[in-house]
């Protein structure tokens, strides 16, 4: 049987503006498949972390999920395509093995992980719980809208490189996060009845045009070691990092909501995951963990590197909100957002009507 593969993605959304020149070539060549992506000397001169680099990964990792509108569905694994994504990829993941600790274990990094921070002040939950401004959380929302709305499919690239307890443990904890068989439950779903308590626009991938490079980092590390089967000790480090840390985190947002009068189900998003997650951390730990260790005990520094890239993307986002915030300023990339008070209703969005 002959497959013919559909010659767009009508469900996707629209190939955001480009930054720079890798965005700008690499566009072009989605435009046009006789046009030559950038070459991967550009790319591994560009800056790991940077605008222009970011949202090139972005969006070919983006082929892999819902695609774009006018990109034909059978450039997913196009290899014209392919040494670039290649070079962008080994620049980012190159940059985060310089830029994180090296030789650490996995007992050491989850020791500190399960601790509480001495000082607070550089996080984004205890921020929102204590002091923060209802424009600051539907920004937050808007740029986390980039993973939530797709929740848990980055991980679900990780399970056919597990066995045994390690799977096992895996698809329990996914299972939950697809709704345990309901559709409703769906935590992507109830992310997406977050955004309408909030007024934000619910359409998969609209913010990404607002979304600053540290944003759009935390969500592509998520792909790059899902679609790796050599990084699947790091791709267990960043899941069990953000299970262990996300019912803490999940109890102050939660209580933010309620102090900003955010919404209901903007509320349930984040208390549905203080009781979820306190038990995923530990089937993350004891099985997911647990098992890949025994089975594969030389993947032990992996799985801590996987934890420690996680945390340094995100106080690298952190560092990029708080500070623009605490300036009064939007902290999204066309300065507009709701520096103010503002409506709930989903005609005033965080970015301006006219934008994309």
């Amino acid at each position: 049987m002959t497959v013919t593969p559909t010659d767009h993605s009508p469900a996707g959304p629209a190939v955001p503006t480009s930054r720079g020149p890798l965005s700008a070539g690499l566009f072009a060549a989605l435009a046009s498949p006789r046009q030559a992506p950038p070459g991967v000397d550009e790319a591994a001169a560009a800056d790991p972390y940077g605008e222009d680099l970011q949202l090139a990964l972005y969006v070919l990792y983006e082929l892999h999920y819902r695609g774009f509108a006018d990109v034909a569905e059978d450039r997913e694994w196009d290899p014209v395509l392919m040494p670039l994504r290649r070079a962008l990829e080994q620049r980012f993941l190159g940059a985060l093995r310089a830029d994180v600790p090296s030789g650490r274990s996995t007992d050491v990094v989850f020791g500190e992980l399960l601790a509480e921070p001495t000082d607070p002040r550089g996080g984004i939950a205890h921020h929102l719980e204590q002091e923060g401004e209802l424009w600051q959380i539907r920004e937050h929302a808007a740029l986390r809208s980039l993973y939530h709305l797709k929740e848990a499919d980055p991980h679900a690239w990780v399970i056919p490189r597990l066995r045994g307890r390690a799977k096992a443990g895996m698809v329990a904890i996914e299972y939950d996060e697809f709704g345990a068989g309901r559709a409703e439950d769906i935590h992507a779903q109830l992310f997406t009845e977050l955004m309408d308590d909030l007024g934000l626009n619910t359409r998969y991938g609209h913010y990404v045009e607002v979304a600053p490079a540290p944003a759009l980092a935390v969500v592509n590390v998520m792909t790059l070691f899902g679609l790796h089967r050599a990084l699947r000790g790091a791709m267990v480090g960043h899941f069990a990092c953000v299970e262990v840390t996300s019912s803490p985190g999940s109890r102050r947002l939660a209580a933010a909501m309620r102090r900003t009068g955010a919404g209901p189900a903007a509320e349930r998003f984040y208390t549905e995951h203080v009781e979820a997650d306190a038990v995923h951390e530990q089937v993350v730990r004891r099985e997911v963990i647990g098992g890949l260790l025994a089975e594969e005990p030389h993947l032990d520094s992996e799985v801590a590197f996987g934890a420690d890239a996680t945390v340094h993307l995100e106080r690298r986002l952190a560092s990029h909100l708080l500070n623009t915030w605490r300036t009064g300023k939007s902290a999204l990339r066309n300065g507009v957002g709701a520096a103010g008070p503002c409506s709930r209703s989903r005609r005033h969005p965080v970015i301006a009507p006219d934008a994309p």
